[in-house]
């Protein structure tokens, strides 16, 4: 980056190397620290491509000497002079080789001292680094992290471009289409009582230029889904949205596993063994009671149903009876853990619904300790033990049973993520991609009462499962398919319907009366009549792939500005009120929230 700016600067901090000795240089940035040592000044300044160190001597103008002298922590400078061998280098440091000899320095802004330190790794708590999020920003490791990003994106637009993807922007107001996450919603002061609502995701848009004829659509794209929050999840985020004609799943698989491939060698520098590995939906729940699971390590779920149905304790022979399964997992080591340990456990899963946590285990001397083994007969007990493969010293059993597989399933499956973290079973930099296929085409809603669209309603069945759309609900599979990483779901998408006919099936099967179906999809249902192509995509969480390739914990940490739980945004001070005046402009009265 050779570009002199309007001050001068000449060359970026982190850049300088050996090879530069010599050069007159200007370089501008941040003081990250100043060590006065009498005769002789250091300060290190920060960029966004990292710090060089300057030095004030005893060959240093005086009056040099005292603006140097003068600096504090994230003062604003620029500098300029000849690059030198360093004294005593830092090999901890990419330009721990040279410095500048300051023959130039100005004060271009002066700080406050900063609510926290400008470091790498802080400890700061989270509230304090969002309020002041323009400062966290500046911290190296979130500078990586936003660089990461921008590479990751250039590597996904220079990926589809080149595999004859067109990019195509769709509108960010648009209409409510109630079906899954709430909506934001926004009044319009054009057409008063009316509201535009902030997309979820392009989907209907993305599939409408299929039928326009575009062959091959991407997007980077900022949706909105107004849901509770959690490490993985805010309000608004950004998608690689895709989506393709004249396909079926192995093609969008293919081109899409290339991707990853391309991604994760360009950013990383690993190589990322293709095809993908398979599993479906129904194996990966009984294996892992999850659709996204983590497959770095085993702990996998086994179903003892069968040997505990007739069973005289009700804790495991009811809910077999009532429709419902007995779950267990088996941990390897377990058998050491202490009584208080696994009696967090208990705790832990009845926030997934379970009702409580059966476990036993054996000691290093074979001896047995269990919570139900007493009201079991020594074959029920022996036979659990057998197909557990619980061993002496290190066999801890953990058991599930609800008259839900749901409950069985979210509460296991969780559990063994849980019991993986406690022992240390996983590594960073260990990536164990998945494809999750034939996923449920529908889910039953308890809150309303019927089966809604487990994706959305434009996801065709599998081709065998297209009778049962309005007849075995609970079975129906779709062409739907997910990509999971080490635990998340990085992208999910499906073939689309793409005919009239199945169309308004899958309207009737969701309940919709044609009324309904009309005034919600009108657009789409009249645009099928003028023939769709066979088509579908994907649409990737971005923010979630940038949380794995930066090896961070929760996407507030790929994100500039994110959201905290409550979804607010504490440097913003946002959601706020706004004036009366604005509100009148919109026809709109603010009710009484009072509890």
């Amino acid at each position: 980056m050779e570009n002199a700016t309007k001050f001068g600067r000449t060359a970026y901090c982190g850049e300088l190397r050996a090879t530069d000795i010599g050069k007159e240089v200007t370089v501008c940035g941040w003081a990250a620290r100043r060590r006065d040592l009498g005769q002789l000044i250091f300060i290190d300044l920060r960029d966004r491509t990292g710090l060089l160190q300057l030095a004030f001597d005893d060959h240093t103008a005086r009056d040099l000497f005292e603006v140097a002298s003068t600096v504090r922590g994230e003062f604003v400078l620029s500098a300029s002079g000849v690059l030198r061998e360093r004294a005593a280098k830092n090999p901890e440091l990419p330009t721990g080789d040279v410095e500048l000899e300051a023959t130039k320095l100005q004060i271009l802004a002066k700080s406050e001292t900063p609510p926290f330190e400008i470091i790498e790794n802080s400890e700061v708590n989270d509230a304090l680094r969002l309020k002041y999020r323009y400062l966290d920003l500046r911290r190296p490791d979130m500078q990586k992290i936003m660089a990461l990003r921008h590479r990751a994106v250039k590597v996904a637009r220079d990926y589809f471009d080149e595999n004859g993807f067109l990019e195509i922007e769709t509108p960010v107001l648009t209409k409510s289409t109630p079906e899954g996450a709430r909506d934001y919603l926004v009044p319009s002061r054009v057409h008063p009582g009316k509201f535009y609502a902030l997309p979820q995701s392009p989907q209907q848009y993305k599939q409408l230029l299929m039928l326009a004829g575009f062959d091959r659509y991407m997007q980077i794209v900022r949706c909105f889904r107004d849901e509770d929050l959690r490490a993985d999840r805010q309000p608004e985020f950004t998608q690689i949205d895709l989506e393709m004609s004249f396909v079926d799943i192995e093609d969008v698989l293919a081109i899409n596993e290339g991707f990853i491939k391309r991604l994760w060698k360009e950013v990383l520098g690993q190589e990322i063994k293709t095809p993908l590995p398979r599993m479906t939906w129904r194996e990966a729940m009984d294996r892992f009671g999850s659709d996204k699971p983590d497959v770095r390590f085993g702990l996998e779920l086994c179903d003892i149903s069968d040997i505990v149905k007739g069973c005289g304790f009700k804790v495991f022979s009811e809910p077999v009876a009532n429709g419902g399964s007995v779950r267990m997992i088996c941990v390897p080591g377990g058998g050491a853990m202490p009584r208080k340990q696994i009696d967090s456990f208990v705790d832990f899963v009845k926030t997934y619904g379970a009702k409580g946590l059966a476990w036993a285990k054996i000691a290093e001397d074979g001896g047995v300790s269990s919570s139900y083994s007493k009201f079991l007969t020594d074959e029920e007990n022996s036979a659990i033990f057998e197909r557990a493969g619980a061993e002496a010293g290190g066999g801890l059993i953990l058991v599930v049973a609800d008259a839900k597989d749901d409950v069985v399933f979210a509460s296991l499956g969780a559990l063994r993520c849980e019991c993986a973290k406690r022992l240390e079973l996983t590594t960073k930099g260990d990536y164990k991609f998945l494809w999750v296929t034939e996923m449920p085409l529908f889910e039953y809603s308890e809150e309303e009462g019927r089966y809604v669209a487990k994706h959305h309603p434009f996801t065709s069945p599998m081709d065998e499962d297209a009778d049962m759309l309005e007849t075995d609900k609970a079975h129906c599979r779709a062409k739907a398919y997910d990509l999971v990483l080490n635990g998340t779901e990085l992208c999910g998408g499906s073939i689309r319907i793409s005919t009239p006919e199945l169309q308004e099936k899958m309207f009737r099967a969701l309940g919709f009366t044609d009324e309904d179906a009309q005034e919600r999809f009108g657009h789409l249902i009249n645009a099928f009549k003028y023939g769709a192509p066979p088509h579908g995509g994907v649409a990737y969480g971005l923010d979630r792939v940038i949380m794995h390739l930066a090896g961070v914990d929760s996407i507030r940490e790929v994100i500039a500005f994110p959201k905290v739980q409550n979804a607010s945004e504490l440097m913003m001070g946002s959601p706020d009120v706004v004036e009366d005046v604005q509100l009148t402009d919109l026809g709109i009265q603010i009710a009484d929230h009072k509890t």
